[in-house]
């Protein structure tokens, strides 16, 4: 072979050996761009909800709800940005410890850090979990975690926003109707058996706001799934209370305290009863009288004196088609109930319109799916439109509440209807007309200094210091000096031996000390 004609070849060789080289480099280059994209753009969502369909807000009902909202957002075309998807996993959260678990071990051993978390709903579940969001700067958005500790959003709860009314904002709709009615003292009662607490989570909401007007309030609870529950002695102790009453319990309990305030002639315009029905559900408070049975005709007499608070329920077009494919998705499942959509499910469906909403500001501003504080600012201070109607988040990251009042507006017939809406936006409580109350607006205004007239009120035969006082003031100080003298004794006999166990018991004290992190701050002082 000529020597130019190899000398040419060899080049033919090397030449394409390097265009392959650089081929193959640019190839891989481009795909891993490509897969960085891809990351990006990929939503990784964990919903952290308890498996056991006994709870409300489980895995089984409220799944098909955040599914529809990711679907939606698909087809539209319009709610999430171009090439972004979610990608959702779900674990049990057993409303309990399990949850914080679960977040722990997808960062810690999956080595993927969520960039949403949906729930946990029950409080104690939550709230380790919230601090760790923060902590790792990933947007929480839960339809739970409504007790008054987590309003605090400046530290710990930070990245919490709650897409449920909170319980402190059904207490401001109570104090709405409490200025309405100019009603300043209330007693508060409620059950507080179940693990999650809800009724008394419920009542520290209303607590805190009433407080915070000085409102003078009786608190009471009792334990419904006692053997030994006595419900004629609980309405017996509402009668040495005030007049205006808040309960909260199951909508059984609430009928059997109403038949018992008026078989104790409670139902006769003195008392004012109010029953808060949590979550649009008619697990917590039903306000329905009618059960069938031989106790209906008494129950509608003193439901006549019983008003219900709820949600505000509003439906639009796409609300029905909304509930009908979460009930046949239920129902695939076993689960066959009044209730197919409470609150829960509709609060999680409009988290992920939500955060879809947020993620689209934060990325016209150059930020990105990590910038978790960005994105938990813009869920807050904005109004968007639910599955059920339209959202409002105040800038505190809490979702206004809408409530309506239902009472009974024919006796005789036991019907009973919405007879006034509370606006929590606005701040406005709207009675409907011809509205009849069936209470004493006279008894209840009652002095404001006065003492509840069911306590014992007869009168003191002398007001004044009777000689019998004088000598027990006298021996009672004598008492009190013996009793100085001798613990001063004691107290140098022993004081070694004290100072020698104090020592050892300082070096085992961190043993038995609970640790903060897994409580939740509770401003109820009946706790």
């Amino acid at each position: 072979m000529p020597p130019w004609l190899l000398g040419s070849l060899c080049c033919c060789v090397l030449a394409a050996r390097a265009a392959l080289g650089g081929g193959g480099g640019g190839s891989a280059g481009a795909e891993a761009a490509a897969a960085e994209e891809e990351e990006e753009k990929l939503i990784r969502v964990l919903v952290l909800l308890p498996q056991d369909d006994a709870y409300l807000f489980s895995l089984g009902r409220v799944r098909p709800a955040i599914e529809y909202a990711v679907r939606s957002l698909r087809e539209s075309g319009a709610g999430l940005p171009p090439g972004y998807a979610f990608q959702l996993t779900y674990e049990d959260s057993a409303c309990g410890n399990r949850a914080l678990f679960s977040l722990v071990d997808m960062v810690a051993l999956q080595r993927r850090r969520p960039d949403l978390l949906l729930g946990p709903v029950c409080e104690y579940a939550a709230a380790p979990v919230a601090r760790l969001a923060a902590h790792w700067d990933v947007p929480m958005l839960s339809a739970g975690a409504l007790a008054a500790g987590f309003g605090a959003k400046g530290g710990e709860y930070s990245h919490l926003t709650r897409v449920a009314p909170a319980y402190a904002k059904m207490g401001e709709m109570l104090l709405a109707l409490f200025r309405h009615h100019q009603w300043s003292r209330a007693t508060l009662l409620y059950s507080d058996s179940n693990p999650e607490r809800s009724c008394y989570f419920a009542m520290e909401g209303v607590h805190v706001v009433f407080q915070e007007e000085a409102f003078h309030m009786a608190v009471h609870s009792f334990d419904e799934s006692s053997r030994h529950l006595d419900l004629d002695d609980v309405v017996r102790t509402l009668q040495t209370g005030e007049r205006v009453v808040i309960m909260c319990a199951s909508g059984d309990t609430i009928r059997n305290i109403m038949l018992a305030a008026h078989r104790q002639g409670m139902t006769n315009g003195d008392y004012a009863f109010f029953n808060i029905e949590l979550f649009n559900s008619s697990s917590y408070g039903n306000g329905s009288w009618r059960r069938g049975d031989k106790h209906d005709l008494e129950a509608k007499k003193a439901y006549s004196y019983l008003q219900t608070v709820t949600l505000l329920r509003t439906v639009k077009p796409e609300f029905e088609k909304f509930s009908l494919e979460v009930k046949s998705s239920v129902q695939k499942q076993g689960l066959h109930e009044d209730d197919y959509v409470n609150m829960f499910v509709e609060g999680f469906h409009d988290a992920i319109l939500l955060y879809a909403l947020a993620l689209q500001e934060v990325l016209k501003f150059g930020f990105s799916k990590k910038d978790g504080e960005k994105i938990v600012q813009q869920t807050r201070n904005r109004t968007y439109e639910g599955i059920a109607g339209q959202v409002s988040i105040d800038a505190n990251g809490d979702r206004y509440g809408d409530f309506s009042v239902i009472g009974m507006t024919d006796p005789e017939a036991g019907t009973q209807e919405v007879i006034g809406d509370y606006y929590g936006k606005q701040g406005r409580f709207e009675i409907r007309s011809n509205v009849k109350y069936p209470w004493n607006h006279g008894r209840l205004r009652l002095d404001e200094s006065r003492v509840s007239e069911h306590t014992n009120n007869t009168p003191c035969k002398s007001c004044g210091l009777g000689e019998s006082a004088v000598t027990g003031i006298v021996v009672g100080a004598l008492l009190g000096a013996g009793l100085l003298m001798a613990f001063y004794f004691f107290r140098k006999k022993y004081r070694i031996t004290i100072e020698r166990r104090t020592r050892q018991e300082d070096c085992n004290m961190g043993k038995h000390r609970q640790l903060r992190e897994d409580s939740i701050r509770s401003h109820f002082s009946a706790a």
